[in-house]
Parts: structure tokens; sequence; C-alpha cells
């Protein structure tokens, strides 16, 4: 499948802008030195203890999902997560991030400050919400984002948002984000994609920009840095159920045939072949040894 080129639209970075009167000796060393934190990154990594351990080095690329060509998407980079936006439905296709040991032990209080996204076209807008029956349910949690307070009000930006049933939002939805906050506490890093599963035959909207109402949401963790490495797929129905989450744990392959989406292509074949086909909840449970 050929891969769409996408649009970027850059946040804010606290990242000073490089002086332009650097030297060519100058530029020379520091991409020396860049090269040369980028080897150290890929060969340790702090595991949310102090110590560190030698971890394969994927990099971001993980973080890339191929989706369908006929697909509506704008890549839309928020501090700490990325939205496909779907201009259509006014909500992501998927969001993705990763999540650390440290960054699930945040302190920065939860915002309150919903919004649409000017920059956005199709942003959802408050109104569309306002008495709709439905929570503003998050993709990228606002309890991912209490390491920074960038992130925490990028977290309310409504392209991360889906009509949510309340009881799903409060309950099995929020449950099992509170599962990955200890998992990558335990595994040093997990990355995340989670979205609504829009390849249904839905038929329900909600507001004056008749903003789609998912059936059921997807998430798929891949736990890169465990030894083995471990992935796991869900499938959460947007209505209430006294199912268990484990009911709901299926495979990547499963959610990728669902959705249509290419999952954690940047792994190694044989790798990316055993764990997209685990499915098993007890093996994310276990302490770690």
């Amino acid at each position: 499948m050929a891969k769409k080129q996408p649009t970027y639209t850059q946040r804010r970075s606290r990242r000073k802008k490089p002086k332009k009167s650097r030297t060519p000796l100058l530029n020379i060393a520091l991409l020396l030195i860049f090269v040369g934190a980028i080897y150290a990154y890929s060969k340790c990594r702090d595991n949310g203890t102090g110590a560190t351990a030698e971890v394969p080095s994927y990099g971001t690329t993980l973080e890339r999902v191929v989706i369908p060509d006929e697909t509506p998407e704008m890549l839309v980079r928020y501090t700490g997560f990325t939205v496909s936006f779907n201009k259509d439905h006014h909500q992501p296709n998927y969001v993705v991030w990763e999540l650390t040991g440290s960054e699930a032990e945040g302190t920065e209080p939860r915002s309150s400050k919903f919004r649409p996204d000017p920059d956005v076209l199709g942003s959802a807008v408050l109104e569309d919400y306002r008495n709709s029956g439905f929570d503003r349910g998050h993709m990228f949690p606002a309890g991912d984002a209490k390491w920074d307070a960038q992130a925490m009000l990028d977290s309310h930006y409504l392209t991360n948002i889906c009509p949510q049933d309340r009881k799903v939002n409060s309950g099995r939805w929020s449950s099992l984000e509170k599962l990955c906050r200890q998992w990558a506490q335990r595994d040093s890093a997990l990355i995340i994609v989670t979205g609504p599963v829009l390849s249904d035959y839905l038929t329900r909207t909600i507001g004056p920009s008749h903003v789609t109402v998912p059936d059921r949401f997807f998430k798929v963790i891949l736990a890169p840095y465990a030894d083995p490495v471990r992935a796991i797929g869900f499938i959460v129905p947007n209505t209430p159920t006294s199912d268990g989450l484990e009911s709901m744990a299926t495979s990547v392959d499963r959610v990728e045939e669902i959705t249509g989406f290419d999952f954690f292509s940047a792994l190694p074949d044989d790798v990316e072949t055993v764990v997209e086909q685990q499915a098993n909840m007890r093996d994310w449970n276990r302490r770690k040894r």
C-alpha cells in the first residue's frame, strides 16, 4: 500500500532556534554530537527506576500508522502526541503517542478547558457536545499528559476528542487508560495507538457539525522495551456493558482487520508477526521479574 504524503501542523516548541552565524566546523561538530546522542539513546533507556538497560533501537518510527489512501487525514503534532484527524467525521482516525514510565507519574493538575483547534479544518466545536448526551472522550488521555502543562492543554483540543458514552468514559475506557500507565511504569515505555472504529457503518451524529458517534473504539499497545517484546489490542464498545476488559482484549492483527490500519510496521518482520498475534491480557498483568 502506498504511503500517503501527510500534511503537518507544527505545534509550539520550547526548543530555541539555532543561530544563523555558525561556521562549517561548528556545524560538523554539532552534527557529530547529535549522532552520538541518538546512538546512546538507542542503546540505553531509563526504565523508570533510575537503572538503564540494553534496548533495541526502534526509534519513533514505531508511531507510524499506515491507513487506507481514501481515508481523509490531516496529521497534527501536539505536545506529546500526534492526531490523524478526519475532517468528514470531525474526530481522529487515530491518536498515537509514546508513554514512558516517568510520564505516567506526572503531577500536572488536570485541565477542563476543552476548545476547538482553529488550525484544523473540520474541528468540532463546543456546541457539538453541549446537551448531546455524550461525554467528550479523550483519545490521548489527560491522565497521560500530567508530565507537562502544554501537553495537558493540548489534550483538550476537540481534535483529540470523540463522542463517548458517559459510563464507558468513566468505566472500562478509564480502567484501560489506568492499566496502560501501570504497564508503562513496569516496562519503561509503551507505544499506544487509539481511536474510534470509523470503518463501521455509522449513522448517529451530534451537534451542528454532525460529529459521527462511533459504535466502538480500538486501542493497540506495544511494549518495545519489554523482554520479550509484547503487544495487545482492545475493541471497546461505546455502550455500557458488564463484560470485563479481558473479554475485550484481542490481537493487533484483529484490530488491523477491523480498522484497515497497519500498526508497528517498523518492527522487524519476525517480531511483528509474533507480537501482533498475541491477545493474552494475563501476560500484561504479570509483575516484572
